[in-house]
Parts: structure tokens; C-alpha cells; sequence
């Protein structure tokens, strides 16, 4: 059987002050009237049955994802007492999926991203969990490079596999963490270099048993968390055993030590929506390169990023600017400082005005 995973927990700082801590990006309408969460359920449709579908998120954010997504079953639903960064929620994902299935594959799938194309992105998904289904392969999907982007991750690409329902699957050599913008240059022009989108199949037992293999806290933490499954005690042993397990990404944990993985090559339309420079791949741009959400008027304004749906906004001279306004707080700040927007939360914690994060 196969299962999808949707990593929803994420705090989504660098959309603030749309995205807060009651509200992070997962679960805001950033690309179109449906949020983020749902149009990654959305996706799914005809490949996964939403009873195979399961979210994992923060405690806190249970009731949201019930209310957005009330096709699956509550109990996939999977809360995090705090995040421990991607290994830890995706052991707790296999630990769910092993139990029902225990030659379940599962996709992990980030809550957050835009996919411009479902077909394509359909048909490189069904490719990879073919690839997955012999329990023997860790599969990537990586994203065709347009621009020497010093923001993502990227998969060097060596021999060629085979191909797949007619995708080419390569054996992936390396993982390489964000480059300074000369080595992003150089990935490009090699034509070797996939952006790391940070989508994964696997199946469950494989995954489990390289967890074992390369975090060995972990896997002791999440053996505990099994058997309190087994008894029906999970939630005081989770609460109890999860801030303690190791905080390490999946990537860093698991795939840079693997040599088990393969990785497909995908053409359509993604973007991590990781900041607010993002809507302008996401979203139709005026004549003058403006995403604009607001009313009001704006001469002489370019390449901005103007949202304030309860505003009225004017703005005169002004390029390479986000503006962004909640109704409570507003933002201001140059395109290409909206990467930093986590120094600027980390200030207003600072300064005592956390009741705005």
C-alpha cells in the first residue's frame, strides 16, 4: 500500500506577519484560495486515498488541520509535542505507517510548497514509488534548476539507472547544503545539479531500519514510542520521550550517508514558497512586476510585493519592496533582505514584543 506523509509543522517565520505561531505558512491561502496544507492534499488526488494520507504537525495545530482537511481520518493525524526537525517527525510517520502496513510506502511530503503542474508532478510520483516499492532504493525527486538559487539544497546527479514509465532515474552521488552563489554558479552551468526539493519514497521498514543504522538515539526513543502504540499509552510517552530525542534533518541524518539513492528529475512548476519574493513565481505579476493584494493606488511602483487585502495602500517611487500588512502589524523591507526576515523576529523577541510573533 502506499501512503503519503505531510510534513506540517514548520513555523513559516520569513512570511511574517502573515505567518505566526498560531497561524504559520502551512495553513494560509498564499497561492490561491486554498491553503498551502490543502493544496498538497489536493495533489494527491486519485493517487493516495485519504484514509492513506497523514499529517504530521504540531500539537497545537491539530483542530487546523481537522478543519482543512476533514477527508482524512482524525486519527491520522500525528502531533508533535515540539519539533525535532524532519528525521524525528519522519520515524514518527513510518512508526504509523509500519502499523498499518508493514511493506507500506510512504512519500514525505512538505506542507508548504507550489507545484504549478499536478499531471507531471503525478506522473514522476507513481515513477518513484515503483522504484520504492522493492524496499531496496531511498528516492528523491530533484527539481531542474533555473537559476543559481544560494536558498536550496543541491543533489549531484551521477550515472544513469534506467528509466522509469520513460523518466530518467539517476544514482545521486551527493547531497550538497545551500552554496555560496560562485558554487551555485558552477552547479548550474555543470548541468549535474538538481535542486534538493526535500520530497522523499521509501518504503516504511527501510527507512526505520537506517534510522536504527545511522541515529541510534533515535530509533531508541522512537522503539519506546512504539510499544507505548502497542499499549494504547502513546500520548504520555510521546509527550515524554519526544523532546528528547535528536534534533538532525532527515537530509543531513540519513541521505548524505546512504549509498541506496536514486533520484528523479522533475520539470513541474515547484517552488518551496520559503519567502515572500516566492509569490512573484507563484503568482500572476501586473505590468510593472507587482504581486499585489490590496486597494489603492501605486505610481511609479516595480517589482514589489504589496500585500494588505484590509488596507488601503499608496505608494509613489518605490521598487524591490515587500509590504506587507496583518491588520495588526506591518512590514517593510527590501526584496532581497526578505531571506533574513528571522533576524527580524529573532529582534522583536528580543525587544519583549513577542505577542506579535
Amino acid at each position: 500500500m502506499f501512503y503519503a506523509v505531510i510534513m506540517a509543522g514548520g513555523a513559516g517565520e520569513r512570511f511574517w506577519p502573515l505567518s505566526r505561531r498560531d497561524r504559520p505558512k502551512q495553513f494560509l491561502s498564499l497561492v490561491g484560495e486554498r491553503t498551502m496544507l490543502q493544496l498538497t492534499f489536493d495533489r494527491l488526488a486519485g493517487l493516495v486515498p485519504p484514509e492513506n494520507v497523514l499529517v504530521i504537525t504540531g500539537v497545537n495545530y491539530i483542530e487546523t488541520v481537522r478543519q482543512q482537511l476533514p477527508e482524512i481520518p482524525p486519527e491520522n493525524i500525528v502531533a508533535e509535542p515540539c519539533g525535532r526537525d524532519t528525521a524525528a517527525a519522519v520515524g514518527l510517520g513510518a512508526l504509523h505507517v509500519l502499523r498499518k502496513d508493514p511493506r507500506g510506502i510512504m512519500a514525505v511530503l512538505p506542507a508548504d510548497h507550489y507545484i504549478a503542474h499536478v499531471r507531471r508532478f503525478q506522473s514522476v510520483l507513481k515513477a518513484a514509488v515503483s522504484l520504492a516499492a522493492g524496499g531496496r532504493w531511498l528516492v528523491t525527486m530533484g527539481i531542474t534548476p533555473t537559476r543559481p538559487d544560494t536558498g536550496y539544497g543541491y543533489i549531484c546527479q551521477g550515472e544513469l539507472h534506467e528509466y522509469q514509465d520513460g523518466i530518467p532515474v539517476y544514482r545521486v552521488v551527493r547531497f550538497t547544503e545551500k552554496p555560496g552563489p560562485e558554487k551555485a554558479r558552477q552547479f548550474l552551468a555543470s548541468g549535474r545539479y538538481l535542486w534538493n526539493s526535500g520530497m522523499f519514497i521509501w518504503r516504511a521498514d527501510l527507512i526505520y531500519r537506517l534510522i536504527e543504522e545511522h541515529l541510534p538515539a533515535l530509533a531508541a526513543g522512537l522503539a519506546e514510542i512504539g510499544r507505548a502504540m502497542d499499549r494504547g499509552s502513546c500520548q504520555e510517552v510521546l509527550s515524554r520521550v519526544y523532546p528528547r530525542l535528536p534534533k538532525v534533518s532527515i537530509d543531513y541524518g540519513i541521505m548524505e550517508k546512504a549509498s541506496n539513492v536514486l533520484v528523479l528529475p522533475g520539470d513541474f512548476g515547484w517552488d518551496d514558497v520559503g519567502s515572500w519574493p516566492a509569490l512573484e513565481r507563484c503568482r500572476e505579476t501586473e505590468e510593472n512586476g507587482n504581486v499585489i493584494e490590496a486597494r489603492g493606488v501605486f505610481l511609479e511602483t516595480r517589482n514589489s510585493i504589496i500585500h494588505a487585502p484590509g488596507r488601503l495602500v499608496a505608494t509613489l517611487g518605490v521598487e524591490n519592496l515587500v509590504v506587507v500588512d496583518d491588520g495588526e502589524c506591518l512590514l517593510v523591507c527590501r526584496k532581497d533582505c526578505a531571506q533574513e526576515l528571522k533576524r527580524l523576529t529573532a529582534a522583536l523577541k528580543e525587544a519583549g514584543l513577542e505577542d506579535a510573533l
